[in-house]
């Protein structure tokens, strides 16, 4: 995982929202076996407490359970999985949204300039 940090939210809330992700695109499968605390907190960089919040909080939603004794795995909760991605896709669009609408976009300007760059992304540019 690659872990870059900005200074506008806690690290801890970074975190989580880096793993959920992972979890999510599917870089980290249902059922996998996460690293211990110590080596997630070594790759990124961060202090071992600061992984330990991240990764309780993410237990305590359901992300992310224990074993006992053999560590913290990804939930094998496929639907709630799904509704972690669907909540990562609702906040991306927010954010899109948001931006074009300070560029002065209406709905029909964005689908069509959407439907644009799918088309040239597509190789389909109708030349």
């Amino acid at each position: 995982m690659e872990w870059n940090f900005r200074g506008d939210q806690p690290i801890y809330s970074q975190l989580i929202q880096r793993i959920k992700q992972g979890i999510v695109s599917g870089d980290l499968s249902p059922g996998e076996r996460l690293p211990s605390v110590r080596d997630l907190a070594a790759e990124a960089g961060v202090n071992p407490n600061t992984m330990q919040r991240a990764l309780q909080e993410l237990e305590r939603e359901g992300m992310v359970f224990s074993q006992r004794t053999a560590g913290r795995f990804v939930t094998e909760d496929v639907k709630l999985i799904e509704g972690a991605k669907r909540a990562f896709a609702a906040e991306h669009i927010r954010v899109f949204l948001d931006g074009m609408g300070k560029l002065g976009y209406g709905r029909e300007e964005i689908l069509s300039l959407l439907q644009e760059e799918e088309e040239d992304a597509n190789g389909n540019s109708g030349m």
